[in-house]
């Protein structure tokens, strides 16, 4: 931690215009807001980053049941200051924030596993409306991380490969579009620029991609409400927009433009909803070695150069809204040695060459 804080401190000695790259929309992160103290927007301002990603968990902001749940003032919440610092840092950089809401506390689902969804889903959108009031400068939100996955998101039962989802394995993407919709709708009653984010599917999924969105439908048969289609297209390969598709229904970078497709043929009805745009959350790729989330791992320099080709991509489709970029440091080291090494900086704050790639981008 030693070998940190003096990194840290080089990094923030130079003023905060010297050598920064200007603020890019294009450019998200995920990262920490401080590091034994220190704030760490000088490096996310160096970088030129756009925008700051930060998820709120409505289990834990509310663990018991409020009152009042559209006023945030109510006395059961308890809004993380974590996040408040984030957003005044923030301002002073000219970086937006973009909030991921997910989760349900146990009075709202009625299990004590916070993946599972609320039973009513207006519940969820009630949360979200306070959660907007509690933080009114923040236009950017997303409703639930990955819920493809049975990890993230219950009911959820996983598909059979290259079938189509059975009446049962419909009810998890039902929900979720219910849940969407009513958030939809209780955010813009708070703020009408309020921006939406839903679907928020990764590159496979226990439903995949294609299933996942063929399967978004309100009762009335409709997809629901979003501004934005959120996707994490974790890809094992050098991004390029095109090439061999990974099929199955699964969707990484490469596969963005048939992502699009997909968005405007089942969710883009009525016709002046197509072309939405594309909400990349998160992508990284881990470097150095063998690691306990993915089933692959690239060099340092390899890293850099996709990241590169990945942001100047993002650059000039304007299909793509951000490229969300997680995290700024590497993961602390685990016992098995199978820690992810995803950081634009090392634990100790040294620079890698994803560092400089993105911020060029």
């Amino acid at each position: 931690m030693v070998l940190l804080a003096l990194a840290l401190c080089l990094l923030l000695g130079l003023a905060p215009a010297a050598g920064a790259a200007s603020p890019s929309r294009k450019k998200a992160i995920w990262g920490p807001v401080r590091v034994n103290g220190v704030s760490q927007f000088p490096i996310y301002h160096q970088l030129g980053v756009g925008i700051f990603l930060y998820r709120v968990n409505w289990s834990g902001v509310a663990a018991a049941r409020p009152a009042h749940p559209a006023n945030p003032a109510d006395p059961a919440y308890q809004w993380p200051a974590e996040l408040d610092d984030a957003i005044a840092q923030a301002k002073r950089y000219g970086i937006r924030v973009a909030i991921a809401i997910d989760d349900a506390p146990a009075w709202a689902s009625g299990h004590t596993d916070p993946i599972w969804a609320p039973k009513k889903p207006g519940d969820f959108a009630t949360f979200a409306a306070a959660a907007s009031r509690r933080y009114p400068t923040v236009r950017l939100w997303e409703i639930w991380q990955e819920p493809t996955q049975t990890a993230n998101f219950q009911p959820l039962i996983p598909e059979r490969r290259d079938h189509p989802l059975t009446k049962a394995m419909r009810q998890g993407p039902h929900i979720y579009a219910r849940i969407l919709d009513d958030s939809y709708a209780a955010l813009k009653r708070v703020h009408a620029t309020n921006l939406v984010i839903g679907g928020d599917t990764f590159t496979t999924g226990d439903v995949s991609v294609l299933n996942w969105i063929k399967n978004l439908r309100l009762p009335n048969g409709r997809p629901p409400r979003m501004d934005m289609y959120g996707h994490n297209p974790f890809s094992a390969r050098r991004p390029a927009l095109g090439g061999p598709p990974l099929g199955h229904g699964f969707a990484d970078f490469n596969d963005m433009p048939i992502l699009a497709r997909w968005i405007d043929r089942y969710l883009g009805r009525p016709r002046h909803r197509a072309g939405m745009k594309i909400f990349i959350s998160e992508l990284f790729w881990p470097t150095d070695h063998p690691n306990f989330e993915f089933n692959f791992w690239v060099s340092r320099t390899t890293a850099a150069s996709w990241l590169g080709d990945a942001l100047r991509i993002v650059r000039g489709w304007s299909r793509i809204y951000t490229l969300g970029y997680i995290g700024l440091y590497d993961d602390p080291p685990r016992p098995d040695g199978l820690e992810v090494d995803r950081g634009l900086l090392t634990l100790n704050g040294s620079k890698k060459p994803a560092y400089y790639a993105y911020k060029r981008g």
